[in-house]
């Protein structure tokens, strides 16, 4: 789905409209999908993912990389800005949320033990994500 900022869902009940149950529980209650159990996690084709919630562009496939932790995983963002990182101490842990700049989905949470260059891992809910392929 592609919205533009100023015609996102402005109440709850339009959010539950738009999103599927699943969406709504990750992007707007800031839960969790199983591990491996997204589509997107072996996508390896070029192109970039984007917000379910609103089409903003987040990542490219040229930064994804196989974590091992059973969830879509990158190492950068696509543009400076598009995500915003948040304290997040739900669950008994102080861990670093990160959502869309845009329309404050909960996308996952971004850990400081990734690859080279940035050595940061974008830990990300496929639920929360859309890919649009380059090719």
């Amino acid at each position: 789905m592609s919205e533009q900022a100023d015609s996102l869902p402005e109440n709850d009940e339009e959010w539950r409209e738009l999103l599927t149950d699943e969406e709504y529980r990750i992007l707007r209650e800031a839960g969790t999908e199983p591990r491996f159990s997204s589509d997107l996690l072996d996508v390896k084709d070029d192109g970039v993912f984007t917000c379910a919630a609103c089409g903003t562009a987040l990542f490219d496939s040229e930064e994804k990389f196989e974590s091992g932790t059973g969830w879509p995983s990158f190492w950068d963002v696509l543009d400076e800005g598009t995500v915003e990182t948040r304290v997040d101490e739900s669950h008994g842990m102080r861990r670093t949320e990160v959502v869309c700049a845009n329309c404050e989905g909960h996308l996952g949470h971004v850990f400081d033990d990734g690859p080279e260059p940035t050595g940061k891992r974008y830990c990300i809910n496929g639920a929360a994500l859309e890919f649009e392929s380059g090719e």
